[in-house]
């Protein structure tokens, strides 16, 4: 599987979306990711559904939706018939006794609309939390910085847990994707995906770059 390039729109200009998507799609990324954030799960507040319906509207890349929310099953609906194609959502959001139950539902509710299914991480926690899930999953987000904010420095420790998951992957005979969201730069893009990463999440560094074509086409290791 090649590398695809996710351009997070939280770095994107909004007064001017369509253009910047358009930009992206035509300089060959793979898909689009939608950081959603609620000012409570993490410490910043972007937007939600009704961002992801308008861009739904304007392209064909899938929409790949990153869920930092306190109560992802509250509002799994709403961000499904946006046209979200993947949703990612925390296991870190529930508490112990209900976590179980609560990722259970969501993961069901997201195969029976036919949304992809995801699940991502933060750089502290364990990737055996993951592991009782993987195998009813489409996708796993490993951050690699700690969620809320764009332009960080990538953890290098957190890059750790890549090739692992990868491993475990391809032990199982699974068809799951690994994203790697937080500090992707055209400078360790290569290192990332030798980790083991099908898709890497670059924000300021796409839409920040004085050619953001340019540097999709870096990141994706073909310069």
């Amino acid at each position: 599987m090649s590398v695809q390039v996710a351009p997070s729109l939280l770095s994107a200009d909004f007064s001017r979306l369509g253009e910047e998507i358009a930009l992206v799609e035509s300089a060959g990324a793979g898909l689009l990711h939608l950081d959603v954030m609620d000012a409570h799960f993490v410490p910043n507040l972007t937007f939600g559904p009704i961002i992801i319906e308008a861009v739904t509207q304007i392209t064909s890349l899938p929409r790949d939706t990153h869920l930092m929310i306190t109560d992802p099953d509250t509002y799994l609906d709403s961000f499904i018939k946006a046209g979200a194609t993947t949703i990612s959502f925390h296991l870190e959001a529930f508490e112990p006794p209900e976590r179980q139950e609560r990722a259970d539902r969501i993961l069901e509710r997201l195969g029976d609309a036919g949304v992809g299914r995801g699940v991502a991480l933060n750089p502290d926690t364990p990737l055996d939390w993951v592991l009782p899930w993987l195998d009813r999953l489409d996708h796993v987000l490993i951050m690699t910085v700690y969620p809320g904010f764009g332009g960080q420095k990538l953890i290098p420790e957190s890059l750790a847990r890549v090739p692992l998951l990868r491993q475990e992957i391809v032990q199982r005979g699974l068809e799951v994707t690994i994203g790697v969201d937080g500090g992707v730069t055209t400078g360790n893009a290569a290192e990332v995906a030798g980790a083991g990463a099908d898709i890497l999440v670059a924000g300021s560094a796409v839409f920040g770059a004085d050619d953001p074509a340019a540097a999709i086409a870096v990141i994706r290791g073909e310069r």
